[in-house]
């Protein structure tokens, strides 16, 4: 995922802005982290380098 891209993201569940946490990168790219909402608090992984923004509730 791109650093970038939290500019247009929103959190699925109350469309506040999110918060990334980086575990792991490559090169400018985020392999593994976690993005935070900072209104409800939620949080969605991110997995080699793709983030899941289902709601918990709706996860495997």
């Amino acid at each position: 995922m791109k650093p970038d891209l939290l500019e247009i993201l929103r959190c699925p569940i109350c469309k506040s802005e999110l918060k990334l946490d980086i575990v792991r990168t490559e090169g400018e790219d985020v392999v593994e982290g976690l993005l935070t909402c900072t209104g409800c608090h939620t949080t969605y992984p991110i997995t080699d380098g793709i983030p899941d923004l289902l709601p918990p509730d709706e996860r495997d």
